[in-house]
């Protein structure tokens, strides 16, 4: 097990988040465990109070909490991506029925924000020219969906 655990909260909708994440990635991505609500509440008994689940090797908690808090962007899931490909795919898959941002950002429809970051973007953004690193988060900063093409040529 590992020692830290992001928990995401939901307004009742834990199940379908994780359900919808696990297609989203594949893999070694499932559900690990399912706790429901008991006699004592607070929410209805036999509804699920938490979901264990696995993305890509990394384990996170979904717990229905209520309507009390929601996310925001100041925090968010950063997914490396290999290729253009992958940022493509999880872009189109994340985004739908959410929101689109700036530099790489979206919104979930379940309110959760994700990074799509190629994985070479680190690097271009510290090339040791200067002028090229510059022009390169110039580029970055006009994107919503991050364009790995456009980040080397620029």
């Amino acid at each position: 097990m590992q020692k830290i655990t992001p928990c995401l909260w939901y307004d009742g909708t834990a199940e379908e988040a994780a359900e919808h994440y696990i297609a989203v990635f594949g893999g070694d991505s499932r559900i690990l465990d399912v706790s429901r609500y008991g006699e004592a509440g607070p929410g209805e008994p036999g509804s699920v109070l938490t979901v264990g689940f696995r993305l890509a090797g990394q384990e996170y908690i979904a717990l229905n909490g209520g309507p009390q808090f929601s996310f925001t962007e100041a925090i968010s899931l950063s997914v490396d991506c290999a290729d253009q490909a992958e940022v493509d795919r999880l872009w189109a898959a994340l985004s739908e029925g959410g929101e689109e941002s700036r530099c790489g950002w979206l919104k979930d429809r379940y309110g959760v924000s994700w990074q799509i970051v190629p994985r070479e973007l680190p690097q271009l953004l510290a090339d040791p020219d200067p002028a090229k690193a510059k022009r390169t988060m110039t580029a970055m900063l006009g994107m919503g969906k991050l364009d790995i093409q456009a980040l080397r040529d620029a």
